[in-house]
């Protein structure tokens, strides 16, 4: 007989999910680093078209907060969806690798080696997709003035702002990610996706593999920020990401359900 779940959720379990998203993470280590390197360029550039439809939703609004904010954090949630449906390696999702390095299913080296190969290639695609919109002519317009005060801004956070800003990111993003495992369809990953991206957008908070994209597009577009500026939101961005990702979402679930593994 089969059995019958009384919750009529079909969904796996968070014991279940711990032990999904920690092989996933001893299969991402062991991609060869051919393959790895151009997913990560395909996530680069998904995350990128993210970034460039939320500049274009917030093209013309006055203020980016609020109802306008959240539009463009629904709509940026198109790069995750491409991402996690189309398959694709992303440095800041795979921050949960952390979970098969500390049960040492995969070794530090490993784990470095990954996250550096992505990190490359994330930025080679989200750099790449910036190139090609400042190639259509669309940052001429309102959208490269839009564009150019996000550059702006980004680089104007002061270190501290730019790292915990980073670090509550990417515990969305994390979570979101992990929500995704509890999935069995794809549009159940597609909702699971939606309200934790369209959360961390809404509140402003800072996602590196985004601000690789979403910088470049602002110096296309004419943004006067400083390189060392530029590059310092990145660097910041970037630790607050592995603190909030591997420290916050990927421990914290480790030591939550040690007996799923």
């Amino acid at each position: 007989m089969t059995e019958t779940n009384p919750t009529g959720l079909d969904a796996y379990k968070p014991a279940q999910i711990a032990q999904l998203v920690e092989s996933a993470g001893v299969a991402k280590a062991a991609l060869p680093a051919r393959q790895l390197l151009a997913l990560a360029i395909l996530a680069g550039a998904f995350i990128g078209f993210g970034g460039a439809a939320y500049t274009m939703v917030m093209s013309g609004t006055e203020a980016g907060f609020g109802p306008a904010r959240f539009l463009g954090g629904v709509v940026f949630s198109l790069g995750l969806i491409l991402v996690i449906v189309g398959g694709a390696e992303l440095f800041t999702g795979n921050a949960l690798m952390v979970m098969a390095a500390v049960d040492r299913r995969i070794t530090l080296a490993a784990l470095l080696r990954n996250w550096g190969l992505v990190y490359v290639g994330n930025a080679v695609g989200a750099v790449g997709l910036a190139l090609a919109f400042s190639a259509t002519g669309l940052l001429d317009g309102p959208m490269g003035a839009t564009a150019a005060r996000i550059a702006d801004a980004k680089a104007a956070l002061g270190p501290v702002e730019a790292l915990m800003r980073g670090a509550l990111c990417n515990a969305l993003v994390c979570l979101a990610v992990w929500l995704t495992f509890a999935a069995r369809t794809a549009a159940g990953k597609i909702l699971a996706i939606l309200w934790p991206i369209a959360g961390f957008v809404l509140l402003g908070l800072e996602h590196s593999v985004a601000n690789m994209y979403l910088l470049p597009q602002g110096v296309l577009a004419g943004s006067g920020a400083a390189p060392a500026a530029l590059l310092g939101n990145l660097l910041w961005v970037t630790l607050g990401n592995i603190v909030g990702g591997a420290g916050g979402v990927a421990l914290a679930y480790h030591f939550a359900y040690p007996a799923a593994r």
